[in-house]
């Protein structure tokens, strides 16, 4: 088994549910390697967060992007070396408002990056601002009295824009969040894990969690119908249970690969351009 830590300080608050994220990661991680992915061929990016200083206590090749750019950055990645497997960790706040551009397109072209998206559904490293997703009625620094916005669900965001394979996990069940994101690195295609992460600071909803969180079972995950009745079964409100799991899965042609033949095709009639030219 590797040995992923660093000499980085973890930073960290008491009790926050990125202790369970970053374990479940090592975890998946030497089991990827295990079966056979090179360590050196695993590169994780990050944001702007405390969800992103997980890259800081990995010892792999890590790249650090704008705050909500990431994904971008990760496509890039992606596209220069098809080989690699790249997993993005990003927060709500930048996935979902300052990046909801680049997340929504990444889906849509099916570019094979794998999504982590740390939902502790407010901006936490800034002290608690409201997100795309944050309940309606939160007080926090930036609506003291009160968010007037509904929270929007980012698996029907994803559902909308085509994305290949969409799940969720929690960030206190360890095993199953690990079982989640090797399953999401297995898939080849856009993957979109939310992982549901208490901010034990400025939105402590554990207990909320820990009471309604349940592992789902979907026998047919190529069902759009199966998956949105997943997706829409908890409208994050403050209430109602939460299913965990693997909502939607779909086999299509990835972006790389579709770039790649084009970059074969344009190879080849230069090839043909230059032959009739001699």
């Amino acid at each position: 088994m590797e040995k992923l830590e660093t000499y980085c300080p973890n930073t960290w608050c008491p009790g926050c549910g990125n202790f369970g994220i970053l374990q479940a990661v090592k975890d998946a991680v030497n089991s990827l390697i295990e079966s056979g992915t090179p360590k050196e061929k695993i590169i994780l990016v990050a944001d702007i967060g405390c969800n992103s200083k997980i890259v800081d206590y990995l010892g792999l090749n890590s790249f650090y992007g704008l705050h909500g750019r990431s994904i971008a950055a990760a496509e890039g990645i992606k596209l220069a070396n098809p080989d690699l497997t790249v997993l993005v960790f990003l927060g709500d706040g930048a996935a979902l408002d300052e990046g909801i551009s680049h997340l929504i397109h990444a889906a849509k072209r099916n570019s094979d990056i794998k999504v982590v998206l740390h939902n502790n559904r407010l901006f936490a490293l800034t002290t608690g601002q409201f997100t795309a997703v944050s309940p309606k009625g939160l007080k926090g620094k930036s609506t003291p009295q009160g968010s007037v916005e509904d929270p929007i669900n980012p698996l029907e965001l994803m559902m909308a824009s085509n994305a290949g394979f969409i799940a969720r996990s929690y960030a206190l069940r360890v095993q199953h969040l690990k079982n989640t994101i090797i399953e999401a690195v297995n898939h080849k295609g856009f993957s979109f894990v939310e992982v549901l992460e208490p901010c034990v600071s400025f939105f402590n909803n554990m207990q909320f969690y820990n009471e309604n969180v349940y592992e789902a079972v979907n026998e047919d995950p190529s069902s759009e119908e199966k998956a949105m009745g997943l997706i829409k079964e908890w409208d994050y409100a403050a209430e109602g249970k939460v299913p965990l799991g693997v909502f939607y899965k779909a086999e299509k042609e990835t972006y790389e690969d579709q770039m790649g033949r084009i970059e074969e095709n344009k190879e080849a009639d230069i090839a043909e351009c230059l032959k009739s030219h001699v």
